[in-house]
């Protein structure tokens, strides 16, 4: 670090010494990079879990989608969300001959709730889908 021995004139010098300011800033930084925590990458992943529920929950000839009042979605009537029915379908059209879906909801089941499970079939490319139960809307309108 160069310093300046002033003038020759005999005046005070006008400039700020900044050597032992560096000097401190220095000594702030490697304080601070010594108390820094040793930072760990972790990815945090969901491992799937092992389940009471058969494997083979898709019937090679015909599956039920139900969809009751409440809006709880249910597979050959075991209780499912979005994600377990999406892979159920997926594994039904994989299938050599595909079975047929037969969807029946409730009629008290909220419009929002049997849309949003209507999007997944036709996401999952179901082309055998059958209405089961029309004949309970009869009085309805």
């Amino acid at each position: 670090m160069a310093m300046s021995g002033g003038r020759d004139d005999g005046q005070p010098m006008m400039e700020m010494n900044t050597t032992p300011l560096i000097d401190v800033m220095l000594v702030l930084l490697i304080m601070l990079i010594i108390t820094i925590p040793v930072q760990t990458h972790a990815v945090k992943i969901d491992l799937p879990q092992q389940s009471n529920q058969p494997q083979n929950v898709v019937e090679p000839d015909k599956n039920k989608v139900y969809i009751d009042a409440q809006g709880q979605v249910y597979w050959n009537a075991l209780p499912v969300d979005n994600v377990t029915l999406q892979q159920y379908l997926e594994q039904s059209t994989q299938l050599p001959t595909e079975p047929e879906l037969h969807f029946q909801p409730d009629p008290n089941a909220r419009y929002e709730k049997v849309d949003e499970v209507l999007a997944i079939v036709k996401r999952a490319n179901v082309t055998k889908l059958g209405f089961v139960g029309n004949e309970q809307y009869q009085g309805a309108f």
